[in-house]
């Protein structure tokens, strides 16, 4: 049986708790990537098209989880592809966090 100090370790890097936070370089990259690569499908200004929005007002009442899952892990039966294999996980929860943020879409 792990120790609770291993066990929290194992915890801590699982979930990326104490991960830093991302760069402001890496930041306008991951945006940049929203507005570009999303858009194509969302809509340049992520307000719909082959996908649904993107807006705050149009993600209110989804989890969280449930967005990441969406985005590391595709939507089978859909366009949306997996993005776990070009993002980390700490990209991804700053794209959805991004996504989340009153005003931060145009």
């Amino acid at each position: 049986m792990p120790r609770p100090i291993t066990a929290l370790c194992l915890f801590v890097a699982s979930t990326g708790v104490l991960a830093a936070p991302l760069s402001g370089e890496r930041q306008a990259q991951l945006r940049s990537l929203l507005y570009q690569d999303c858009g194509s499908c969302h809509g340049m200004r992520l307000t719909g098209g082959l996908g649904p929005a993107l807006t705050p007002d149009a993600l209110a009442g989804k989890s969280r989880e449930l967005l990441l899952a969406t985005v590391r892990d595709g939507r089978a039966g859909t366009p949306m592809p997996p993005w776990k294999k070009l993002l980390s996980e700490a990209d991804i929860e700053w794209l959805v966090d991004y996504l989340m943020q009153p005003g931060a879409t145009r």
